[in-house]
C-alpha cells in the first residue's frame, strides 16, 4: 500500500475556555510517537505514510483530550489517497507552484 496525505483536525469542547493550544500540544505529541511525517498547521495536522498508520494514529490523537479533561472531541479526518502514484506534501505543493507559473 502506498502514502497517504491526510489533515487531521482534533477540536475539545466542553474545557472551559476558548484557549486549545495545551490540547494541540498533547495531540502533537501523540502523534510524534507514530511512523508519520508530520505538519503542523494553523488549523489542524497534515500526515503522510502508511493508511493504517495515519487511521491509527488518528484514533490516538482523538482520545487525547479524553484523557486531559475535555467532555467532548469533534475529530475530522480527510485523506486523499492515489494508487497511479506516490504522494508526498512536497509534491502536491510543487505541482500547484508549478501550473502558477
Amino acid at each position: 500500500m502506498g502514502k497517504v496525505i491526510a489533515e487531521l483536525v482534533v477540536v475539545p469542547l466542553g474545557t472551559g475556555s476558548p484557549s486549545v493550544s495545551s490540547y494541540v500540544a498533547n495531540v502533537e505529541r501523540v502523534l510524534a510517537t507514530f511512523n508519520l511525517k508530520q505538519e503542523l498547521t494553523p488549523m489542524g495536522t497534515i500526515l503522510e505514510g502508511d493508511l493504517d498508520e495515519v487511521l491509527k494514529a488518528a484514533k490516538a490523537a482523538h482520545e487525547v483530550p479524553f484523557h486531559k479533561g475535555a467532555l467532548r472531541v469533534s475529530t475530522s479526518l480527510k485523506i486523499d489517497e492515489r494508487r497511479d502514484k506516490d504522494l508526498s506534501m512536497e509534491g502536491k505543493i510543487a505541482s500547484v507552484k508549478q501550473k502558477l507559473k
